[in-house]
């Protein structure tokens, strides 16, 4: 009998949500601004700032508002920077090469 699986993501997914809250936290540390300053200057409530702290979970919205207002929209950017080669293009260019490369002949031991 095998075990469900969905627990194991959602813990993972739970350590995520909490190291992202800590995240927003430090940063809010480091600006030196308060709970309730940061829920008005977001435009959301000081509760849903204490539950994104908390790792309680966020819309991606309110994530992106939060972010925005402590002026580190730059994160957004880290979460997937430009590609400077692309993947399939490099695999395309490996199996050209391997292509146009003479293959050796095998020898045979007598």
């Amino acid at each position: 009998m095998s075990t469900p699986k969905a627990p194991v993501a959602r813990t993972r997914q739970d350590q995520l949500q909490q190291q992202l809250g800590e995240a927003v936290r430090r940063l809010r540390l480091e600006r030196d601004i308060d709970q309730v300053t940061l829920a008005e200057m977001a435009g959301v409530s000081r509760r849903t700032v204490i539950n994104l702290e908390q790792g309680r979970g966020a819309t991606t919205a309110t994530l992106v508002s939060i972010v925005d207002a402590l002026g580190a929209a730059d994160w957004i950017d880290a979460l997937s920077p430009p590609a400077t080669v692309s993947p399939m293009a490099l695999l395309r260019l490996q199996q050209e090469q391997e292509r146009s490369q003479p293959r050796r002949a095998s020898r045979k031991k007598a």
